[in-house]
């Protein structure tokens, strides 16, 4: 055995490190995923893929990462693992996760994202592509298996590198490739007399989303730039950005706000009110512009999708953009066509070509946050409504959700797991009714007789409690939210 070498499983890492798979690659401690960490992380990555056939020697990986002040070192750890296992890593810069996935595609190589997404940047991820697109649950179980071997000289007793490595001269045709992908598929001009908030804050997708816009001949007012980087949460947006959002769209007079989250592949699209639409009825208006067919969404998405009767077929999955893609594969495998997928965080996915007016959008089955607000606002356009109007078309169905920080996972399951109808109806009965029906796909929904629903369930990829409502007024989920948050607080005692 060689004493200068040092051997691990990636599932043994998992456990000692505290870095393990969430619902969509890696995520961790900043401080947790040393370069070490990383390192072997991206080596059974590789070597997975190895084992599959989809890896050779001198093959290009590319590599991308957010703005996090983690994101460049362990973007240089994971170019440094590309490199040793004999690949040619491809440093793609600071851009949205679904361009370096787009990026993969086209050229039929493995990427690598880094980035922890909308969650406060203590913590980080890195984020796994085939050359298809996003690995599946059973790739994730593939990895957990690989043993890596690498030098111990490499790391120091912090897991930290030894040497200084530099990834090579940033690339830009990822970059451009992205931009042109909606350049190209929207008509010219198609957003002149638009007047547009976009919000920068900290998102890597703030300068391509100014650019996309304004080739398509918005007029831009930018806002909230922030070279701090801000956990911007699609789902559950901060009281903060709510009152930012209501007072540019008063003091702008604008169209409508625009953003995403951290690594630009969760849309944020507002009215001309500056109220930010929900995540799930961003997706249906999408969906409904592109002229889907099938449409594939977890089960905490707004049930307006189906009431709606604009799709052929709707059909839920559990929470997580891996999941969806798996059913979209099945759908497009059985002869299916205009077969897309939407998160409720409102990540939009494209399984197969679309056409329209004679432009082509290749699939790009990784969530995106650019083609939500491009075809909201043209949807608005062909009706002829403001935004706030496309609304009025969709049945009266409203979201809420919010999540308990710091909250365990395991705590989570074993408080939702020891739910009975009868304890259920303990617990909510008061405000909410009895029970009409229970689904386990993913955590617990619950929906009443009122037709109200509370879905319970543990974060993939944080130790927060995640609570989504549903209700026939605004008002009433949001209300509904209120309440569940202050009864699964006294589940902390």
């Amino acid at each position: 055995m060689n004493t200068d070498s040092m051997t691990v499983t990636i599932s043994d890492l998992m456990a000692s490190s505290g870095v393990g798979f969430g619902t969509s690659g890696a995520r961790g401690l900043a401080e947790a995923m040393t370069d070490q960490v990383c390192f072997a992380y991206v080596m059974g990555f590789l070597q997975y893929l190895k084992s599959k056939g989809e890896l050779r020697s001198g093959m290009e990986v590319a590599l991308a990462g957010d703005f996090r002040p983690s994101s460049p070192r362990i973007m240089a750890a994971a170019g440094m693992a590309v490199r040793d296992f004999g690949c040619i890593p491809v440093n793609c810069g600071f851009i949205p996760s679904p361009a370096v996935a787009l990026f993969g595609i086209r050229n039929k190589v493995p990427s690598l994202m880094v980035t922890g997404s909308h969650i406060p940047d203590d913590r980080n991820g890195i984020k796994f592509n085939r050359a298809a697109g996003e690995i599946l649950k059973g790739d994730e179980q593939g990895i957990r298996t690989q043993r890596v071997t690498f030098s111990k000289e490499l790391f120091d007793q912090q897991g930290m590198s030894r040497l200084s490595y530099r990834l090579p001269r940033e690339t830009k045709t990822p970059y451009r490739d992205y931009m042109h992908r909606y350049l190209d598929f929207f008509p010219a001009h198609c957003l002149q007399g638009r007047r547009i908030g976009l919000y920068e804050h900290s998102s890597v997708a703030r300068q391509v989303l100014y650019e996309i816009l304004e080739g398509l001949g918005a007029e831009i007012v930018r806002l909230g730039f922030s070279d701090r980087f801000l956990p911007v949460d699609t789902e559950a947006v901060r009281s903060e950005d709510i009152k930012l959002a209501r007072q540019w769209a008063a003091r702008y007079d604008l169209d409508c706000i625009v953003s995403t989250d951290g690594d630009g592949d969760r849309p944020l699209i507002s009215d001309e009110r500056g109220h930010w639409l929900r995540g799930d009825v961003a997706g249906i208006l999408c969906a409904r512009y592109l002229g889907a067919r099938r449409v594939v969404t977890p089960v905490s998405s707004n049930s307006a999708v189906e009431k709606c009767g604009w799709f052929g077929q709707v059909e839920r999955t559990r929470i997580g953009s891996p999941y969806v893609i798996a059913a979209m594969e099945a759908a497009l495998s059985e002869g299916e066509g205009c077969v897309v997928g939407y998160e409720a965080n409102g990540g939009f996915l494209i399984g197969d070509r679309l056409e329209r007016d004679g432009r082509i959008l290749d699939p790009l089955p990784t969530r995106d946050a650019v083609i939500v607000a491009l075809a909201i606002l043209m949807l608005a356009s062909e009706w002829q409504l403001p935004v706030s109007g496309l609304l009025s078309r969709l049945p009266a169905r409203f979201t809420s959700s919010n999540r308990l920080k710091d909250f365990p996972n395991q705590l989570s399951r074993e408080r939702i797991g020891g739910l009975s109808e009868g304890g259920i109806e303990s617990l909510f009965g008061e405000n909410f009714g009895r029970v009409a029906g229970l689904d386990d796909t993913d955590g617990l929904r619950i929906t009443f007789e009122s037709g109200e629903v509370v879905h319970l369930r543990p974060s993939g990829n944080a130790p927060e409690l995640r609570c989504y409502n549903e209700a026939d007024s605004e008002a009433r989920a949001v209300e509904m939210n209120q309440i569940c948050m202050r009864i699964l607080d006294s589940w902390r005692a």
